[in-house]
């Protein structure tokens, strides 16, 4: 059984931003770990193993949707110390 997040484990959105309420496990049911944009039907959209790697995609989407440079870098300086990340 999930526990509960208040941040994305992937990448550290808040959940209650996320649009879909999170992420969708294989079966169906919504992930209390990962948000919409990182995690659908059980299997990261992300397929990446380098963190560093995935906070420059990170930046570049959240550019893309009108942040700043700064913004994009502040919200995914963590990203290391998520879950998903934490072992890499």
């Amino acid at each position: 059984m999930e526990t509960t997040n208040k941040n994305c484990q992937s990448c550290g959105m808040p959940l209650k931003r996320d649009e879909k309420g999170g992420g969708s496990n294989a079966d169906g049911s919504k992930s209390t770990m990962y948000c919409s944009y990182c995690f659908e039907n059980g299997e990261f959209k992300y397929r990446g193993t380098n963190v560093l790697e995935f906070q420059d995609y990170c930046k570049e989407k959240m550019i893309e949707g009108g942040h700043s440079k700064f913004t994009s870098w502040l919200f995914t300086r963590g990203m290391k110390r998520l879950q998903r990340w934490k072992n890499s």
